[in-house]
């Protein structure tokens, strides 16, 4: 028996959407660990192999429980299809190699995580696939970087850290008159706060480590599309290659995915009262939060976004020194690179996240010495508060 239903509100979908339970009648999903599958007959498995039936083959291709994560996060996304991976990176990697081959071209945002820059940067070109970085937020730099050969768009909004965001809506338009796709991580924004298909995306990914999970406690990754561009591109690559996910990860995150609109709504009003705060001490040079109206792209945010974001970018006056130094008296956040979780955590992008990226490349994203990341949790938002006043008291003593 398979639940789904598609007039389902998101709350709901994210507790009952897609699940399937076997004659047991469990409440929750069923763990199905095994690595492959029992057919009746001889004649059963050719069937299966030739896809005349439904089922399952193997688990690298699919598993029952995956099944159930892909479907309730294709009932949110309002995606046709999607492939669960292994991690948010198979998921990027995935999204962008299948569809192309030597002599395609790429045109990204510059504002990418560090590992996203390396895979169309560095990892594509030694396939003989070009690469044009442009600052994706004037849409202007995307017209001017298209070719001939240009088969993908790839950006994410908000972008890791400075929280720039992209006018999607104008960049895939630009995609479609150019014969291209649009990839948007949209990790930043969850599914509940932007939905990428719907501005005129072809393809979305996440890390379904963030949010999704948002309790620190598994990788995963799932890329959403429409079905006939996972059939085209994504499923001969997805089975050869092996970046699936487990299915005990699989049950993690539907386990995860139950309270994401609870902690979304937390994290985001939690981030909203923090950024206010920060904005009014003299310690902090500025504060970057899509949900404040002296965001550089309001307007865009406006148009495209339901809300505002878990997420904080601000930048210490005292450059490295102090930053480290606030992170080191708070008491409640914790220093850590991850992001989405139910705990507030914080990092220094220059000596964690982007730290890779060549001093002139930070620069160039707004990522001084002093900028700091701040992932609201759902914590009091007055503890929080409080728990920064403390820190920059400690910093300026």
């Amino acid at each position: 028996m398979s639940t789904a239903n598609n007039t389902w509100r998101p709350a709901t979908q994210l507790v009952h959407g897609g699940t399937t339970r076997s004659s047991h009648g469990e409440t929750s999903e069923a763990i199905f660990l095994t690595q492959g599958f029992v057919y009746e007959t001889s004649e059963a498995a050719e069937a299966r192999f030739k896809g005349e039936t439904d089922g399952f083959i193997y688990a690298r291709y699919g598993s029952p429980t995956n099944d159930m994560f892909e479907k309730r996060m294709c009932l949110l996304e309002g995606a046709e299809d999607a492939r669960a991976t292994a991690s948010g990176m198979a998921a990027v990697s995935a999204a962008i190699l299948c569809q192309l081959k030597a002599g395609d071209h790429i045109v990204a945002a510059r504002a990418l995580f560090g590992s996203c820059r390396w895979v169309v940067e560095t990892l594509a070109p030694t396939y003989g696939i070009e690469c044009t970085l442009v600052d994706g937020r004037f849409i202007e730099n995307w017209e001017k970087a298209i070719r001939p050969n240009t088969k993908v768009f790839f950006l994410e909004s908000p972008t890791n850290p400075t929280l720039e965001v992209v006018d999607i809506a104008a960049v895939a338009k630009l995609a479609d008159a150019a014969g291209a796709k649009l990839v948007v991580d949209n990790v930043f924004a969850t599914p509940l706060l932007q939905k990428p298909l719907e501005l005129g995306a072809h393809v979305v990914v996440y890390s379904a480590t963030k949010h999704i999970d948002g309790q620190g406690r598994c990788l995963g990754g799932v890329i959403l599309s429409s079905k006939d561009w996972i059939d085209e591109h994504l499923h001969d690559y997805f089975r050869h290659t092996g970046p699936a996910l487990s299915p005990f990860n699989a049950w993690t995150l539907l386990k995860g995915i139950e309270t994401l609109p609870l902690r979304v709504r937390q994290q985001s009003e939690n981030a909203a009262k923090v950024a206010d705060f920060l904005a009014e001490q003299n310690q902090i040079a500025r504060v970057i939060y899509p949900g404040r109206k002296d965001h550089p792209q309001a307007d865009i945010i406006a148009k495209q976004m339901k809300g505002g974001s878990t997420l904080v970018c601000f930048e210490m006056k005292g450059g490295k020194d102090a930053a480290f130094a606030l992170q080191n008296a708070l008491e409640i956040v914790k220093i850590s690179n991850n992001l989405g979780d139910a705990k507030s955590l914080i990092t220094h992008p220059a000596t964690t996240t982007h730290k890779n990226l060549a001093e002139d490349a930070r620069a160039e994203l707004g990522i001084s010495d002093g900028t700091v990341r701040l992932s609201a949790g759902i914590e009091d938002s007055d503890d929080l508060i409080e728990d920064f006043a403390r820190a920059l008291k400690a910093v300026s003593a």
